[in-house]
Parts: C-alpha cells; structure tokens; sequence
C-alpha cells in the first residue's frame, strides 16, 4: 500500500472530468507542474539570502504561506484565468487550489464546498510530490477540529480518512527534483557548510570550492551554487578568473557546464550530463597505459580519463572556450 488509496476514475463528474482533461493536456507528463514546486520551494528557503537548504528551518507563517505561492506561480506557468469565488477559472469551471506539506492534510474553506479543488502535495525530504482533484463534498469532510482562542472554530474542513478515494490524482508519486544539499551525507554536507568560515573575504567560494570537491559525478544546480554563495552573482563562484574552475584546477578536478561543448565532454567522459544551470565535477589524470579500459577525452592535445584514488594528483587541462552568453548562467 502506498501513501495513497488506489486510482479510480472520475467520468461520472463532468466538470471534474473537464479540469481533468485539461492539466493531462498542458502537462501530460507533470514536468511543468513539477517544476513549480520545486522552484516555489526554494524561493521560499532563499538561499541567496538566508543559505537555508531545509523546509523545517522555514518559519511557521512561511510555511502557511507556501499554499499561497504555489497558487500563483502555477497560475502564472500555465497562464491561468483567475476566478471570481475560487483561485483558478480552468475550461469555464472554479477550481481551488490547495497545498498542503502532509498527504491529505488540506484545510478546505467553506467557499470550496461542493466545488472542484486542485490538491497538492510535496515533500522535500521524501523528494516526492503528488497533484490530484478533489469535489469537496460537504457529507466527505469533516471540520478541521482546530479552535481560535476566542472559542471559535476555524470553518474550514478536512477529508475524512474513509473517503480519501474521491481524490482523483493527475500525477502522484512523482519524483521532485533533488534538494542536493539536504539528501548529502552529514559529513559531507557538514564540510562544505564549515568550509571558509575564517575567511572575512570569500566564504563562499570557499564553500562552493568545497562543493565542487566533495561532490564529483553529480549534477549541482544553480540553485545550491546560489545558497553557498550568498551574493547576487552566484555563478560567478564556478567559472574561471577567480571561480572553482580555476581553484581547483591545481588539484586536477574539471567543472564542466552546460555549455554544448562542456557537455560533450562530460558524455565523453561518462558523466552525468549538465542541463540547464548545472554544472558536474570529476578529477582528472592524463591517460596513461594502465587506464586502458576508461573513457578518455581529448583536451589541450592529450587524453584524459577519471582520476583513480591511487592516482596522483596532476593539473586538469582547460576546458574549451565557449561564446555562450554569460547571462544564461546567471
């Protein structure tokens, strides 16, 4: 058994089988949907600002604001029109839309009773989320049980355990991209964080260095160079002239990006392979007789393969020049 109560169909509501249709059509894979919670869970961390990499390290009123964030950022990736009583107007039909950070733990307002309402769930250590809709019907909730201190309830209803079956998921169980910095190990995570912090100057290149060597073979989005970084532009911390590109090349270790000719490299070398915003590490060594059998690439005029533990330590070739604009990085 699974978070969630089996699958079943909802083409006995027409309006309900409509709003269906239409999130299944704009986004039929869930990336698009998927996308804005990740994006909406780190703009609440704020990285930038805070160096925050953890849902539990938000505030209590962040946290309730979160339902609020989602709500727009989905009606402004898909261009939604918004409703006169509810949050979206989607195929003619009112549609609610409703967070919450425990599956079926959302609050309805008595304004969505017997309407459609659009439920979302997402957890940043479980790296899943799930999407689905749900016809609050006001016999299937119950009221959420929580009173003010004046002695007056909330007005607001929760679905009853036994019907959790009416919810009628679009995408659920869907891997949410990886917050890197929360899933490392403690040791790992513990030295890249501690790194710098008797630099007055640059504590966060030394961070983002520390990143770069811990972390080999594993694409590192802009989004964790952000939060190490702590300053506006963050990737400058990665590029050469002055960036872990040129800092750790002393120790033999390549940053490739997401330049197209970075990302032959990467392939050619049997990396993951950087999209958009990332950039993946690896320590390298001039191929010599006894790494017959790894991949290689050619670089400055000699081959290089995957360093081994044994090996010792040479200085990485250049990476090749790229025209790629810099804003693209950004």
């Amino acid at each position: 058994m699974t978070l969630f109560d089996a699958f079943h169909p909802c083409d006995d509501d027409s309006e309900m089988a409509s709003v269906q249709q239409y999130w299944l059509t704009v986004d039929p894979g869930g990336k698009r949907f998927g996308r804005v919670l990740r994006d909406t869970i780190d703009q609440l961390l704020d990285g930038e600002h805070t160096g925050r990499f953890d849902w539990n390290e938000l505030y209590k009123t962040e946290k309730t604001h979160a339902g609020t964030l989602i709500e727009i950022n989905l009606l402004r990736e898909f261009e939604l029109e918004s409703g006169v009583d509810l949050d979206y107007l989607i195929q003619g039909i009112e549609v609610d839309c409703k967070f919450s950070q425990t599956p079926y733990g959302w609050m309805i307002p008595p304004e969505a009773l017997d309407e459609i309402c659009l439920v979302v769930w997402a957890d940043d250590w479980q790296k899943k989320w799930s999407a689905g809709l749900l016809r609050a019907n006001r016999a299937k909730l119950t009221t959420s049980g929580k009173v003010t201190k004046k002695g007056n309830r909330d007005g607001k209803f929760r679905l009853t355990k036994q019907d959790r079956n009416l919810v009628y998921w679009l995408w659920r169980d869907q891997p949410l991209e990886e917050n890197l910095l929360l899933h490392l190990d403690k040791d790992t995570q513990a030295a890249i964080l501690a790194a710098g912090a008797g630099s007055k100057r640059s504590p966060g290149q030394a961070k983002v260095n520390e990143l770069f060597r811990r972390v080999q073979k594993r694409r590192v989005n802009r989004t964790v160079v952000r939060t190490l970084a702590q300053q506006k532009d963050y990737m400058k911390r990665v590029r050469y002239n002055g960036g872990a590109r040129e800092k750790l090349r002393d120790e033999g270790i390549l940053i490739c990006g997401d330049y197209p000719n970075h990302q032959i490299v990467a392939e050619t070398l049997g990396l993951p392979i950087p999209q958009e915003g990332e950039s993946v590490s690896i320590r390298v060594v001039e191929a010599k007789p006894h790494h017959a059998h790894r991949p290689r690439v050619l670089l400055e005029g000699r081959y290089w393969v995957e360093a081994s533990p044994d090996d010792a330590r040479e200085q990485a070739p250049l990476l090749p020049e790229t025209k790629k604009a810099r804003a693209s990085e950004d």
